[in-house]
This record gives structure tokens, C-alpha cells and sequence, in this order.
């Protein structure tokens, strides 16, 4: 089966340190560039596309990257359990493209972000609730004025819930690793992003009849800022829905974009 021989070779404490691994080296490509770039090299270049004018504390930095360490060393728990759970058939992981073809692997990409993007919306919004907030999301909210290094930098019990959707996922969709691989890399992307700190789309982005549902920079940042609202993940579709964008979002948004003219 998929997976078992990492098992049967490799045993399981380094199975979960290749996988460990691997999955903080992500995390540090792709938040370490966004970081050097607009906090480093380019900091005060760029400094008219920062949503939140002042730079985050290097104490704040340091958080975000022991809770993000501290997250990647449960996603590689999780990565064992999906090993363990396709190599005794409980997944509908499969190996051959040719099985449902080229067109499905592209589909069941789609349709992987579109259900982490609902999932996330709701657990996100659940955590939010009075009762549940300081013992998960609270961790991940001390990031007021994130940076890309907030991308992981969740509570243990946060990181179990984040990383939930791909075990009930590979369950209900028949997934090749290669969609795995291409949603993990869109997710952390689109992580990195949402916490940038910078704005970087175009000015016509929330009119615009197609970009409008995608969330921007300023989206994330703004929940992040007044800690409510804005709950979504890649696509402003559940927000517009539910009515929980900020009501201040397009405005704070068109302004930054018009100073930066």
C-alpha cells in the first residue's frame, strides 16, 4: 500500500522526523522569503503597501516561530497517522493516475481547497466563540500585527483542528499525493499571504466580478487587528455569505491602495 513501506523501513520516530521535517522546511521557504523580502530587504521600499504602518516586536517574531515549530512537530503526527491509515485501506488515497484520470486529478484539487476553504471558515469562526477562544485560537491571535512567521503559529489544540481537514478529506476524496502535495503548497502559500502584513493586490480587487471572492492581504489582517470578522481562508464566498466581512474591509482596503498611488 501507499506510504506503508516509509513505515516498515524507516520505523515510525523517523518517519515522523522526515515528516516533521519536510513540512517545517516549507513552512521556512515560503514564510522565510515572504519575511526577507518585506521585512528585510525591501522593508522600507515596500513600507507604503503595509497595511498596519508600525513593525511587529521581535518578541512577537520569536512567538510565532516556537508555536510554528511547535505546530510542524504535530503535523508530523498527523502525517503518520494518514501513513497508518492508508496502509490498512481506511483512506481513498490512491497511486495510479490512470484510475480516474487526469481531469478527476485536477478536479479533486478543487475540490480539496474548496472544502478546506468551508471547513476552515467555520471551525475558524467556531473557535472564535467566548468559550472556546482562550483555549484554542488565543495563541495565534497574540500575532495582532502578524508576519508571514504567524502562518503556523497556532495552539496545540488549534494545530489538531488545522490539520483535520486533510485526515477527513482523504477520506470522502479519492486524492493521488500529488494533489496533497500541490493543496499543501496552496495552503501555506495562501498562509503566508494572508498574514503578510503587506498588501499586494491591485486596487480594483474587491470590485472586480471574479477577484471580489478572493480574500486579500487586508482581509486576514483586519481579523487579526480587531480579532472578529473576516473569518475566511482563501475565498470571500462564506464572509459575503454570512455577513461576517468587516464592515470597514472594502474601505480600509481601497484607501491603502489609493495611498499607495
Amino acid at each position: 500500500m501507499l506510504f506503508g513501506p516509509l513505515l516498515q523501513k524507516f520505523g515510525v520516530l523517523i518517519t515522523w522526523l522526515i515528516s516533521t521535517s519536510l513540512i517545517f522546511l516549507r513552512y521556512l521557504f515560503f514564510a522565510g522569503l515572504a519575511y526577507m523580502i518585506f521585512y528585510v530587504w525591501k522593508k522600507r521600499s515596500l513600507l507604503q503597501f503595509k497595511i498596519q504602518k508600525h513593525f511587529p516586536a521581535k518578541s512577537q517574531v520569536r512567538t510565532e516561530l516556537m508555536y510554528s515549530l511547535l505546530s510542524g512537530t504535530i503535523f508530523g503526527l498527523f502525517a503518520l497517522a494518514i501513513f497508518w491509515m492508508n496502509a490498512n485501506g481506511w483512506t481513498l488515497m490512491y497511486r495510479d493516475i490512470e484510475k480516474y484520470g487526469y481531469a478527476y486529478l485536477v478536479l479533486s484539487l478543487v475540490l480539496m481547497i474548496l472544502f478546506h476553504d468551508a471547513y476552515f471558515y467555520w471551525t475558524h469562526r467556531l473557535m472564535h466563540h467566548p468559550k472556546m477562544f482562550k483555549h484554542f485560537h488565543k495563541v495565534h491571535h497574540l500575532s495582532y500585527n502578524p508576519t508571514p512567521w504567524a502562518a503556523f503559529a497556532f495552539h496545540p489544540l488549534e494545530a489538531v483542528i488545522e490539520f483535520a481537514v486533510l485526515l477527513i478529506a482523504i477520506c470522502i476524496i479519492p486524492m493521488h499525493p500529488l494533489v496533497i502535495l500541490s493543496w499543501s503548497i496552496w495552503m501555506i502559500v495562501w498562509n503566508v499571504i494572508g498574514h503578510l502584513g503587506f498588501e499586494i493586490f491591485p486596487i480594483g480587487s474587491i470590485k472586480h466580478p471574479f477577484f471580489k471572492w478572493v480574500n486579500t492581504s487586508t482581509h486576514h489582517n483586519l481579523h487579526h487587528e480587531k480579532s472578529q470578522g473576516n473569518y475566511g481562508l482563501y475565498f470571500n464566498i462564506w464572509d459575503r455569505w454570512m455577513g461576517t466581512n468587516q464592515k470597514d474591509y472594502e474601505q480600509v482596503f481601497t484607501t491603502l491602495k489609493e495611498n499607495q498611488v
